[in-house]
């Protein structure tokens, strides 16, 4: 009864408020009106930006992702526009030092590598195969290394001379870059009495190459190197086949070049880039470092960008570089060596040397 009495009373003090409080609450409202329209503007616009994006994403998914390596100005200068003009222009006769029991274990993995960048290559050997080789009328073993070499330079003479411009030595353990060597020689001329690669000394007083790393004969090297042989100016004086070439090649007045990039960072390498890379504490000279004509450089400014070669290396280990040097590339990386920069660097440093 008491709460059918309650309830039936009028409800005014419900439905009017008093002035004052009406008061307040418009008040109240419009200080919280502008809040509640900036929060919804934010969250409308949320939602219109997260639908656009989903959009744009559907949008971009719907192409395939496409790699333009093919098309890339890197490899357009490396492949294109420098490197294949110098293999017409600079004509390379590489011809490999090897023996019968290397054929399958070393010889072979040159071929698969650099060895089908020369313009022609030889592999020189004391047998007649069908890998091929070339059969040379001496024996196998290191006391006839200086022999080898020399019936190898007279067979190249005899049968190859017009085939090239410049001519090549290397061992079957050797990596060479010939598209960096290319490089260097086409700042020279054939025709002058030249011999490149890694100097070393003492015994020579203008040095000699090392063997291991590789080293180059110009034409007229060549002729001089066969006519001192023939004349017998240059004799069989010594197993140390790089020195004693050397040796006849100062005698024959061919020069020795300084085969440093305009860094003075070396280009050819007689041991494996290991031994050169890693930064070292001052300490003695290690052995491989003792022969060498200039100073010796270890750690990351030891070798060139435009390295030509590294001795000693096992077959995976070619293919390593091989992989290194012609297909892994930084995506992005503009080159620090420009082609056409380089070409005048050099020519200023070999002009500075003659």
């Amino acid at each position: 009864m008491w709460f059918r009495q309650t309830f039936r009373k009028p409800l005014s003090w419900i439905q009017s408020p008093s002035p004052s409080v009406a008061g307040s609450r418009q008040i109240t409202m419009k200080h919280v009106l502008p809040h509640v329209l900036f929060l919804s503007g934010i969250a409308v616009g949320y939602l219109m930006l997260n639908n656009f994006t989903i959009k744009f994403k559907k949008y971009l998914n719907s192409f395939p992702l496409k790699v333009p390596i093919s098309e890339s100005p890197v490899e357009q200068k490396l492949d294109g526009s420098v490197a294949s003009d110098l293999t017409r222009q600079v004509r390379l006769l590489c011809w490999v030092l090897t023996a019968p029991q290397f054929l399958e274990s070393r010889t072979k993995h040159v071929h698969a590598t650099w060895g089908k960048r020369c313009n022609k290559v030889l592999y020189m050997s004391s047998e007649e195969s069908d890998f091929p080789t070339v059969k040379l009328d001496v024996a196998e073993g290191r006391n006839q290394l200086y022999w080898k070499t020399i019936r190898a330079f007279q067979y190249v003479y005899e049968h190859h001379l017009d085939d090239a411009d410049w001519f090549l030595k290397a061992d079957d353990d050797t990596f060479v870059v010939p598209e960096n060597l290319r490089y260097l020689l086409s700042q020279l001329d054939t025709e002058d009495p030249l011999y490149l690669g890694r100097r070393f000394r003492p015994f020579v007083a203008q040095g000699y190459m090392s063997g291991g790393a590789g080293y180059v004969l110009s034409k007229e090297a060549l002729r001089r190197f066969v006519k001192g042989h023939a004349d017998g100016n240059c004799t069989h004086f010594s197993d140390i086949e790089d020195m004693a070439l050397g040796t006849c090649l100062e005698t024959m007045e061919v020069t020795a070049m300084d085969t440093r990039d305009e860094r003075r960072r070396h280009t050819f390498h007689a041991f494996p880039p290991n031994e050169y890379l890693p930064r070292q504490q001052p300490r003695p000279l290690p052995k491989h470092l003792l022969y060498e004509y200039y100073n010796p450089v270890e750690g990351p400014g030891c070798c060139s960008d435009l390295t030509i070669s590294f001795h000693y290396l096992r077959p995976e280990e070619m293919y390593m570089l091989e992989y290194l040097t012609y297909h892994l590339r930084p995506y992005g990386y503009k080159y620090r060596l420009h082609p056409e920069v380089a070409f005048h660097l050099l020519s200023i440093h070999f002009c500075n040397i003659l």
